[in-house]
């Protein structure tokens, strides 16, 4: 499992120590987002303050362990020295098996727990530091020896520090995914209520909305999320906050955002109508924040780690043009120059990010599949000869591909003229040579409905050795390739 180990606050030390905190923090995080892209991760963070020295610790000895009880047996007795006391062990709860050892000991969680609710208000924050460090443990025992604090950390989100909301919600989003009775539990304490409110209270303090986001995200990739969690956030406003948040903020970064974006394809893989969703103009406002990513894309100017917010946002266009009605396409759908937009994101991610440019040549499909609209402005925006020159691409974007222009063909006849005029024939010719069975079988589709617009079309392409290539296909393959080749040779090219 891919895990991020470090998120650190934001404000802290200044010069180039806060400056390196940055930087490896926006590693760790990109480490995470290159692993969401292709599936749904589950990932636990780790927030580390900034005020101290960060070193790595190990306890492989009896000696460790016994630390770890000496330090628990001082805590237990108020006086000047608890602060310090829970400091030490909060670092020493950075190891594994520190983690076992303290969750073993009698009333230990309930000692951080009475601390966490209690009147010290440093006390309180440096228990919530001990329990954060064990939410962050890959024993999911020691999560689940967690499970008496959640209350507590639920009804701080609602509190005025947005350090200490932070805090809280990285340790929820971290329990949540390790247990279903955590999960359960968290739901039943109104957790989603309390995010929301979080979100709403915290909107302008974007480290918090991005460790809503992150939390939130915990919870929608649960199996039963479309069942359990799903209506309880879309009954709620999170929603609409969470679009609002899609804009990145050129001094914060981009870390809200794709929180953001990722809790949007979660909800929208989540259910099969979306209408609460199209209805709050979700999709429009996906596309337009796509038109406005592509042009610093084109331009050269994005971000590092642009892609990572580009994919989610995708995969939401995608999923919500599966939903929205046909003939509220057109309206919902925004600007038509998402078409350039996807087609941009192609070209430039096609080497380096072969799954996201699928991912928009799946978007492509959708797009064209039920609108003449779209398909006109792939033609008039000159992006087709672009798209034709992908088709000898594999990892299943040429498939893709070809059915976006499969679709601009089946659309009008003048359609099919254009098509053909920007080189397209030629390109069958080369692609009904490929190995991939479903290419050789789209590529026949997309010829037939070609061939059938116009005699002409017949003729030129008998003309580019088409008749030959057809023949070939006839007999040495089988199946739907057979049947589809000798339907296009025995009643449109017998002539030729």
């Amino acid at each position: 499992m891919w895990r991020l180990n470090k998120v650190r606050h934001k404000a802290g030390r200044q010069g180039g120590g806060l400056e390196e905190l940055r930087l490896k923090r926006r590693e760790h995080e990109k480490a995470l987002r290159q692993a969401r892209r292709d599936r749904q991760l589950v990932s636990k963070r780790l927030l580390l303050n900034e005020d101290e020295d960060q070193t790595e610790i190990t306890m492989d000895t009896a000696s460790g362990e016994q630390d770890i009880i000496s330090t628990f047996n001082k805590i237990q007795h108020n006086g000047p020295e608890r602060e310090a006391q829970l400091k030490a062990l909060s670092k020493a709860l950075r190891d594994p098996s520190a983690q076992l050892t303290f969750v073993k000991l009698e009333n230990s969680v309930h000692l951080l727990v009475g601390l966490l609710s209690g009147s010290d208000a440093q006390c309180r924050l440096q228990a919530a530091r001990c329990l954060h460090e064990l939410s962050h443990s890959p024993h999911t025992d020691v999560a689940a020896a967690c499970l008496p604090a959640t209350s507590y950390l639920i009804t701080y989100l609602s509190g005025q520090s947005a350090k200490f909301t932070e805090l809280c919600l990285y340790t929820l989003g971290n329990l949540c995914p390790d247990s279903d009775v955590i999960r359960e539990k968290v739901l039943a304490q109104g957790i989603i209520p309390a995010l929301a409110n979080c979100i709403e209270n915290q909107r302008h303090n974007l480290a918090v909305v991005e460790a809503v986001g992150f939390t939130l995200s915990q919870l929608l990739q649960a199996k039963d999320a479309a069942v359990k969690i799903v209506p309880m956030v879309l009954a709620s406003s999170l929603s609409s906050h969470l679009l609002s948040v899609l804009t990145p903020d050129p001094k914060f970064g981009l870390g809200p955002a794709i929180e953001s974006a990722w809790c949007l394809h979660y909800l929208t893989c989540s259910t099969e109508s979306n209408g609460e969703l199209l209805a709050r103009g979700a999709l429009l406002r996906c596309s337009s924040l796509l038109v406005s990513l592509s042009g610093a894309v084109a331009e050269g100017t994005e971000e590092e780690g642009m892609e990572l917010l580009i994919c989610p946002v995708v995969r939401c266009v995608g999923n919500l043009l599966s939903s929205c009605p046909v003939g509220d396409l057109n309206t919902h759908g925004g600007d038509i120059h998402i078409v350039a937009s996807l087609c941009i994101f192609l070209q430039t991610y096609i080497q380096s990010q072969p799954a996201l440019a699928r991912e928009c040549s799946w978007v492509l499909n959708n797009l064209t599949a039920h609108s003449s609209t779209f398909c006109s402005a792939l033609l008039s925006l000159n992006l087709v000869s672009g798209l034709i020159q992908l088709l000898p691409f594999s990892q299943g974007i040429n498939t893709m591909i070809i059915r976006v222009l499969g679709n601009i063909a089946h659309k009008k006849k003048e359609f099919c003229v254009q098509l053909v005029q920007l080189g397209l024939l030629s390109a069958l010719c080369a692609t009904l040579k490929m190995a991939d069975h479903e290419m050789v079988t789209l590529s026949l589709e997309v010829l037939f409905i070609l061939v059938v617009s116009s005699p002409q079309v017949a003729e030129m392409f008998a003309g580019q050795g088409g008749v030959s290539l057809l023949e070939a296909i006839q007999y040495n393959s089988e199946g739907e390739m057979r049947r589809r080749a000798t339907f296009i040779l025995e009643h449109h090219l017998l002539s030729y």
